[in-house]
């Protein structure tokens, strides 16, 4: 029998204030959880609507700590519902706040912790704290235990972030997302998926929020399956541009599968001869005054 591992991706307009987010936060994972989800996850930066304050002593009062009744109110509702969630936050952090999700599991436990590590330093990120590496851990769900890691946006642009997670053990990568994904983000993701075999679930702000359009995506990985002649579609759900709840359904027995005997991922990578991905000298055209290491 499949395994069906259920994302519940929360495509939701915030409110004005963090307590209406809150709120709404909470029923919206209710809602969720009626769906039948094992998992659910926020749009970027949910706590203040991805708004990230010019003056600091602004942006300092909208940060949250990991341990501030907002963060933690997900974590005992993620308890309460025996359903994993995934809330994301301006963390408050030095010298500058962090764009950061926290995965509850279904206990309540908080088990991964994750900043951006590719913060858009050609815009207003260049005011957060970029984080410093890509976590993978063990999250247990009805399903049983799921492998799963994290990216955040801009993070997708880059092969090297899921490569990371896969080569860390990642089956699913979780994708809070704020900005319009069109055709092109969405091959991104697509791409991680198939090159890596992994599941990939992004939730994205709806039209009306912004410089977002919806689009919430899912992607198994699974390019290729013995009974059919050719590839398949590795999208198992696209949303709309609307407000609303999308539930992802992965087969995790399927992907495992396909993991075991498929030809990507890691299993002919020859990674003695890639030493030109971890030099550090940034040559013209690529050249950017404001990139930051």
């Amino acid at each position: 029998m499949a395994q069906m591992l259920k994302v519940a991706l929360l495509q939701l307009l915030p409110g004005k204030s963090q307590m209406e987010n809150l709120e709404k936060g909470i029923a919206a994972c209710r809602k969720a959880k009626s769906f039948g989800a094992d998992i659910a996850l926020f749009p970027e930066m949910w706590s203040s609507g991805y708004c990230i304050p010019e003056d600091l002593d602004a942006r300092r009062a909208e940060s949250l700590a990991l341990e501030s009744e907002f963060v933690t109110a997900f974590g005992k509702l993620a308890a309460e519902l025996d359903m994993a969630i995934g809330i994301t936050f301006l963390e408050r952090f030095e010298p500058l706040p962090r764009n950061t999700m926290a995965l509850f599991d279904r206990h309540g436990k908080r088990v991964l912790t994750y900043a951006k590590v590719h913060t858009c330093d050609f815009g207003e990120e260049i005011r957060l704290t970029p984080g410093d590496a890509f976590y993978t851990v063990p999250l247990e769900t009805s399903c049983g235990t799921v492998m799963v890691g994290a990216m955040i946006c801009y993070d997708r642009e880059f092969p090297e972030s899921a490569r990371i997670l896969m080569l860390q053990g990642a089956e699913l990568v979780l994708v809070p997302n704020a900005c319009p994904m069109e055709i092109n983000r969405l091959c991104q993701l697509r791409g991680r998926a198939y090159e890596n075999m992994i599941g990939i679930a992004t939730c994205n702000y709806p039209s009306g929020q912004p410089d977002c359009n919806g689009h919430s995506s899912a992607f198994d990985g699974v390019a290729y399956l013995p009974e059919m002649p050719g590839s398949r579609d590795t999208c198992i759900l696209e949303a709309d541009g609307s407000e609303g709840i999308f539930l992802a359904e992965f087969d995790l027995e399927m992907m495992r599968e396909y993991r075991r005997n498929e030809v990507h991922g890691n299993a002919y990578r020859h990674p003695q001869k890639y030493h030109l991905l971890i030099e550090e000298t940034i040559n013209a055209p690529f050249i950017r005054t404001d990139y930051r290491k």
